[in-house]
């Protein structure tokens, strides 16, 4: 059962992550790259690293996906992108 789910949230983390590069607009990869984080969080879960997989999601979902929305923001707000 567990083998399962470690090879789906692996797959899914490798489609993301091809998505992500992949992407015309921006913040969808930044979705791409937060839903790959939070799948890497169930990694560690399962491989029983629960304090990593914790960090992994504050810091990498939600700290790293915040900044990055907040600053396509404000690029829109200036008008610089091309």
């Amino acid at each position: 059962m567990i083998e399962v789910v470690e090879i789906i949230a692996g797959a899914l983390m490798l489609l993301f992550a091809i998505l992500a590069i992949e992407s015309k607009k921006l913040i969808n990869s930044v979705i791409y790259m937060s839903l790959m984080s939070l799948l890497s969080v169930v990694s560690f879960i399962i491989m029983k690293a629960p304090d990593v997989g914790i960090t992994e999601a504050v810091i990498g979902s939600g700290l790293v996906t915040f900044l990055f929305v907040i600053t396509l923001t404000q690029i829109k707000k200036t008008g610089d992108t091309k």
